[in-house]
């Protein structure tokens, strides 16, 4: 059986859900970002009983089939983002419709429904999330942040970056007030 979970976005995450679970007595057969696979299925009980323990940790379980793919797509732009160590040469919209086997035109209506926001909107966030991150370490230039991200140049990045935060790269590594979000913020 296949729980999926909104929030879950790192590896502690995953730590987490997998402890709290064999705490109730469950056996998770394997626990991804946002999805864990059960040995057996459970009772609503058992259901109400996860819900609750994850609460505690800021985790939700979902039921909506809608939700749980809207936070699948997020899942997937999170890993493609922040836990892909190459430069993001890859096409969006066929990486989604790989990863969640859906058109994408069903995904990006979906996804809009859910988190009235577009897809695109939602991935360029993350990327400026990264963009932060990447910066705030000071081990990359702004044109090696740029190629890793896969803008077509420097000024794209800092014209995307100023549209999101109000600040260009420049300023925000040199000021360094630290606003950077959490992944499940973002």
């Amino acid at each position: 059986m296949k729980l999926h979970i909104k929030n879950m976005v790192c590896n502690r995450c995953k730590m987490v859900v997998e402890a709290e679970l064999e705490k109730l007595g469950l056996k998770p057969l394997l626990v991804e970002l946002g999805e864990v696979t059960l040995a057996e299925n459970i009772s609503s009980e058992d259901k109400i009983k996860i819900a609750e323990r994850l609460t505690h940790f800021g985790f939700e379980l979902l039921a909506d089939k809608k939700t749980q793919i809207a936070e699948q797509i997020k899942t997937a732009i999170i890993k493609l983002i922040h836990y892909t160590k190459e430069p993001l040469k890859i096409n969006l919209s066929v990486y989604l419709s790989e990863q969640l086997k859906l058109e994408y035109t069903s995904l990006s209506s979906i996804f809009s429904e859910m988190e009235n926001q577009t897809i695109e909107k939602y991935f360029i966030a993350q990327k400026i999330e990264k963009a932060k991150e990447m910066l705030t370490y000071g081990e990359l230039t702004l044109s090696e942040i740029a190629y890793q991200l896969n803008y077509s140049s420097v000024a794209h990045l800092s014209a995307q970056f100023k549209k999101v935060t109000g600040i260009t790269p420049s300023v925000y590594k040199t000021t360094s007030t630290d606003s950077r979000k959490t992944l499940d913020e973002v």
